[in-house]
């Protein structure tokens, strides 16, 4: 109302009249204000200060409360108990009736000037003081009605334009109207683009909120610790909470993002990497932090592990739940994934697994794919996995010496492969482009262990060897003596029938210690058989990793058969974890091997009351009998009846090429 006031003199002089007919008016009364009667100037200046009188105690209202009074165009009328000084003028009735009849249509006309007058200013002052105060009161406009708020400010202004309006204040603002009604339609254009410019503003920021989502809140109640019966499940109840919550995490990049609550005192106890975080010389203080490399499942995983120690993840999270727990360093959880890994690993995700195992480097899970590819080669290399894998690993897999397919079928896998490679690097799948995406690759293909039939149909025929080395080939199937061709011709020794697994002892104990000596058994057979590794026990307490040396060794020649030097992770459970050899090691019948493992680790189970003699029978393989003798020498106190070495793993069919 105020702005109103200060503004009302400099817009008395540019408002607008709407229509001709209010200038005629206002101009016959100042033309003939001196021919007036003095009694009708006296009627309507007695209306005009009550007006004034009532519009005094309503400019104390607040500003958005809408006035109470009469449109102007009544308060010329005289009411009974108004207390209005009736008429006093002499004549008779027909003069009165007709002086009161053109007095009241020049009052009627005055007065509807002063309103549309007052209605153009109110626009203009409307327009003015929503421009102005766009932004302090912008939920407050956007919430009220338009028409309401017009209709409010333009009875406001209507007070202040009648409380300080005359007549000649009415003939300025009826000679002013047509700058006025532009200066509106400016104003108004003006708090439109900017209305607009908010709006725009609005759905861009609304967009942006909509790209992160965050938890709905917990309900807390009072006293929840009484609820909670010790602190796994109060952390439990902290977890995703924002209660006491005092860290936020951005989580994600492409697909929707996610804001979750944690709290920086387990993340602390939980990960090397989040304490030199929050408690380092680099701390940092901030309540948001982004992690985009991770997915928000993930980021869920590894959170709910911290308060709960349990290891949440399936198919679609496990590798996404493993890269976040390698990254923040939390050792159990890595297992945790690992050995859901292997539980599922089978023929079909073999490829995927062994390329995602070289990644995050897991040498563990990437032999026990090797090893799963060996034995199912037919069925991985169908399998949809075995198209997508890198380059690399395809190398990896070609060099093995013990996959369980014919050289042919083999070479039309690679030949799968290098056209969905083509198709990757967005070239022609010609027999040119097959040679040269396959690069060293096809040098890893055993071509002399094919059949010149087999050779003749596939191979030769494919485009991708060039005619030098065809022909080189051909000579090599067809005279002797065979001259040198530039591809290998070493046996694939693939062993085929079921795996199988002889125990030596009939109860475990605990606390068995390492201190660098390698643990030994000797140990015979009945029949040719293959040793493809051992099982060893593993830690008594906590989960371990330990490092371990295998061998088998011709025990009166002292010749290696066979050795590897790998690593395993034990979860502290009294099973067996298996370490493998590189390739199969051929054992003759009747002949004595030792059996040895050289371990570096806590100390960990152990077997008691073994056996001697063990029978392993079954349907397809028959019978083979071990015979375990003590292996002179250190032996880090294995023996016959307990110790280290409680398992080994073999095949019994020959070896096929």
């Amino acid at each position: 109302m105020d702005a109103c006031d200060e503004s009302s003199a400099d817009e008395s002089q540019s408002f607008v009249h709407s229509s001709d007919e209010d200038s005629e008016a206002v101009t016959e009364i100042l033309n003939g204000a001196e021919s007036r009667s003095f009694d009708g100037l006296q009627t309507h200046s007695v209306h005009t200060q009550q007006f004034r009188v009532r519009t005094t105690s309503q400019s104390l209202a607040p500003e958005d409360s809408t006035p109470c009074y009469l449109p102007a165009t009544r308060l010329s009328k005289e009411s009974p108990g108004s207390g209005s000084p009736k008429c006093t003028s002499k004549g008779t009735a027909k003069d009165m009736s007709e002086r009161e009849r053109g007095q009241r249509n020049r009052n009627s006309k005055v007065e509807r000037a002063c309103f549309n007058a007052a209605a153009a200013a109110a626009g203009s002052s409307q327009s003015r003081n929503h421009l102005h105060q766009h932004h302090r009161h912008e939920s407050e406009a956007r919430n009220r009605p338009r028409e309401k708020s017009q209709n409010s400010n333009r009875n406001h202004c209507t007070l202040n334009f009648e409380r300080r309006s005359d007549f000649m204040t009415v003939a300025g603002a009826a000679t002013a109207a047509n700058s006025v009604n532009e200066k509106m339609a400016v104003d108004s254009a003006m708090c439109e683009e900017d209305e607009e410019e908010d709006s725009s503003q609005k759905n861009e920021s609304s967009c942006d909120s909509k790209e992160i989502s965050s938890f709905p809140p917990i309900p807390v109640v009072h006293n929840w610790q009484a609820t909670k019966a010790n602190v796994k499940e109060r952390l439990g109840f902290m977890f995703c909470n924002e209660l006491m919550a005092d860290v936020f995490f951005i989580v994600g990049k492409n697909g929707p993002r996610q804001r979750i609550p944690a709290h920086r005192f387990v993340l602390s106890i939980g990960s090397a990497v989040f304490d030199a975080m929050f408690n380092g010389g680099m701390a940092t203080d901030e309540k948001e932090i982004e992690l985009p490399d991770i997915e928000p499942a993930a980021f869920l995983c590894l959170l709910k592990f911290f308060y709960s120690d349990e290891v949440r993840i399936g198919p679609d999270t496990v590798m996404a739940s493993l890269y976040a727990a390698k990254k923040y360093a939390v050792p159990a959880l890595e297992l945790g994934c690992v050995d859901y890994l292997k539980k599922h690993l089978s023929s079909d995700n073999a490829f995927m697994l062994l390329m995602q195992a070289r990644l995050f480097d897991e040498p563990h899970l990437a032999t026990m794919c090797l090893e799963m590819i060996d034995k199912t080669t037919s069925e991985a290399l169908v399998a949809d996995g075995f198209t997508d894998i890198d380059l690399d690993t395809l190398c990896i897999v070609l060099e093995r010496d013990t996959l369980g397919i014919k050289e042919c079928k083999l070479f039309a896998a690679v030949a799968r492969w290098a056209e969905a490679e083509c198709k990757r690097q967005g070239v022609p799948a010609t027999p040119e482009n097959h040679r040269l995406v396959l690069g060293r690759a096809l040098h890893l293909i055993r071509f002399p262990l094919m059949t010149v039939e087999e050779f003749a149909v596939g191979a030769a025929q494919s485009g991708i060897l060039t005619d030098r080395e065809a022909l080189e080939l051909f000579l090599y199937f067809t005279v002797n003596p065979k001259p040198h061709v530039n591809f290998s011709g070493v046996l694939r020794c693939c062993l085929t029938g079921k795996e199988q697994v002889v125990s030596r002892f009939c109860e475990i104990e605990n606390r068995w210690g390492y201190s660098g000596t390698s643990d030994r058994i000797r140990f015979v057979v009945n029949r040719k058989i293959f040793i493809v590794g051992f099982g060893l026990y593993g830690s008594i307490q906590s989960p371990a990793e330990y490092t371990v040396n295998i061998q088998i060794l011709h025990t009166d020649t002292g010749h290696v058969c066979g050795v590897n030097d790998t690593s395993f992770l034990s979860d502290g459970s009294t099973s067996t974890f298996r370490v493998m050899f590189k390739e199969p090691v051929e054992i003759q019948p009747n002949t004595s091997y030792t059996a040895s493992a050289t371990l570096k680790g806590p100390d960990s189970y152990y077997g008691a009351k073994g056996l001697r003699k063990v029978t392993h029978e079954s349907i397809t393989s028959g019978k083979v009998i071990f015979q375990f003798t003590y292996a002179a020498g250190n032996n880090n106190g294995t023996s016959v009846e307990d110790g280290q070495i409680p398992e080994i793993v073999f095949y019994t069919s020959d070896l096929v090429g």
